[in-house]
């Protein structure tokens, strides 16, 4: 089986307008994301991007990327357009991998990979275990309800996702790395956004409205996403220190 990385990335986020080209030990963080895609060594990495300057920094640092149209309404519409675009005809799984995401562990993307192969999922994600209570009313922090709890050899199945909870049992802070087999993204982008989907504002849901499973495959942590300037000085200072 073959697996293709897309990583969706846009200038316009509203909380942070042109966070993919950032810079974190000179490179921008959409590059980082494309550099650990390639280092999890699972298959190709493009970058589909509606942004011609997000475009030349990522060929420009020698990684593939592809424009897409500015009309999309999430980054799954946007993965599929660049699927369609690239020449790729043999890709089995499709991993979106989030482009503000540049301290994602490649052990988990690798994990997932695998456990998705292992198990002839069609649709799997990450989670990593909450170890602040505070975070639980967190909307920010996405939650992951699972079937079974989630330990390291396990692909349990998402019961569902939600922003606040006050429960702490099976519920796990959700990452927003998703693999999809290729017939089953194809079927996801062609079904309307669900009522629950739209009202929480997660566009996972609308595969558990359409009774889609998805799988869970446990993170060994969080990585810190960029979505405030708050977020990208302190991961900055974070990947800068290591450096």
């Amino acid at each position: 089986m073959k697996t293709l990385i897309i990583i969706p990335s846009r200038m316009s986020a509203t909380r942070l307008p042109g966070k993919p080209l950032l810079k974190i030990n000179g490179l921008s963080i959409i590059t980082h994301v494309s550099k650990k895609a390639e280092e999890a060594n699972i298959g190709h990495v493009i970058v589909a991007a509606e942004d011609k300057e997000i475009i030349d920094d990522v060929k420009y640092n020698g990684f593939n990327a592809i424009l897409t149209s500015n009309k999309h309404k999430t980054g799954t519409d946007r993965i599929y357009e660049a699927l369609k675009k690239s020449n790729i005809k043999d890709a089995d799984l499709i991993m979106n991998l989030q482009g503000d995401e540049p301290a994602i562990d490649t052990q988990d993307i690798i994990n997932l990979n695998k456990k998705m192969m292992k198990n002839q999922s069609k649709l799997g994600t990450l989670a990593s275990i909450i170890k602040d209570n505070k975070n639980l009313k967190n909307e920010n922090i996405v939650k992951v309800i699972t079937e079974n709890n989630l330990v390291e050899n396990n692909f349990p199945k998402a019961v569902s996702f939600l922003r606040k909870s006050g429960n702490m049992d099976k519920i796990y802070h959700h990452i927003g790395v998703y693999c999809y087999s290729k017939d089953l993204l194809e079927k996801f982008v062609h079904l309307g956004q669900s009522k629950n989907e739209k009202e929480n504002r997660l566009e996972q849901l609308r595969a558990l409205d359409n009774n889609i499973d998805i799988n869970v495959s446990l993170a060994k942590s969080s990585p810190i996403g960029v979505d405030t300037m708050e977020d990208y000085l302190a991961l900055k200072k974070i990947m800068e220190y290591k450096n």
